[in-house]
């Protein structure tokens, strides 16, 4: 998509224009006028070229029907009654009724959902591909159904159980939507909060004193979790932890309990 638009910003760029008019050609001749429109007839139709394929039209087309807002900036507003209004609710009930069916339809096919349903939840380790499988799946439905759009309607129709309002960009997010669709918790909130929880519950009963720097780490390997679900050695060689020495350091900080400390937190906070 960025070459597609670079190619069309530089075919109505001045700079390019001046560019293409200064080269000079195999001869060494400056173009003439007319070459040089030949020039920029060429590149126009090379930029537009990538929009002859229907498929690719079709999806730009459908990714602007789902991402567009239409934005009045001419008419005043009046209130006329405080709340959601009632076509969006009935817009929220169709998400989460959707929602809802597509977890009953797919519980014994779709791995995550299996765990969530069948495991007791400190026996439960989900993996990123098997979370990801499921907002693969629900987005490509008919009724293309996001985190975004799922916490949207699950706020409009149950505001007081719903927390963490706005943009969720989190994949791991679609986990706490799964456990809230299906009666597992009273409150809706973003993944990366529950983490928290229990890493605040997994520190409270660790007997050793962690030092600052010890605890920035915690800290770092807590948020990738959130993010992951899971921790391993050549995770330590990824941003951000090589910034802050990798492998070699977290080693020197943790020593022999590094292994163990991982193990429990990959089993504590990803269940």
């Amino acid at each position: 998509m960025r070459g597609m638009i670079n190619g069309l910003l530089k075919t109505v760029d001045p700079d390019q224009h001046e560019h293409i008019l200064l080269s000079t050609d195999s001869s060494g001749e400056i173009p003439t006028p007319e070459l040089l429109r030949e020039r920029m007839d060429q590149r126009i139709t090379d930029a537009c070229k990538p929009f002859d394929n229907p498929e690719l039209r079709n999806t730009l087309i459908e990714i602007k029907r789902r991402r567009e807002q239409t934005i009045d900036t001419v008419s005043k507003d009046s209130v006329i009654e405080s709340g959601f209004d009632r076509e969006a609710k009935v817009s929220a009930e169709r998400i989460v009724t959707n929602f809802k069916q597509f977890i009953e339809d797919n519980k014994d096919e779709l791995t995550a959902i299996q765990i969530i349903y069948s495991k007791p939840y400190g026996q439960r380790h989900l993996t990123y591909q098997q979370v990801k499988q499921i907002a693969d799946a629900i987005e490509s439905t008919p009724h293309h159904l996001t985190t975004e759009r799922l916490w949207r309607a699950y706020e409009q129709l149950e505001q007081s159980k719903v927390k963490g309002a706005g943009a969720h960009k989190l994949l791991t997010d679609i986990i706490s939507l799964v456990r809230f669709a299906i009666g597992e918790t009273e409150t809706l909130e973003p993944y990366k909060e529950s983490i928290d929880r229990q890493f605040q519950r997994w520190l409270s009963k660790q007997e050793n004193q962690f030092s600052e720097e010890q605890m920035a780490w915690l800290e770092m390997i807590k948020d990738h979790i959130a993010t992951s679900l899971d921790i391993e050695m050549e995770d330590f060689e990824e941003i951000p932890f090589k910034a802050k020495g990798g492998v070699i350091r977290v080693h020197q900080l943790f020593g022999e309990e590094l292994t163990e400390i991982l193990a429990e937190l990959n089993e504590r906070l990803a269940a």
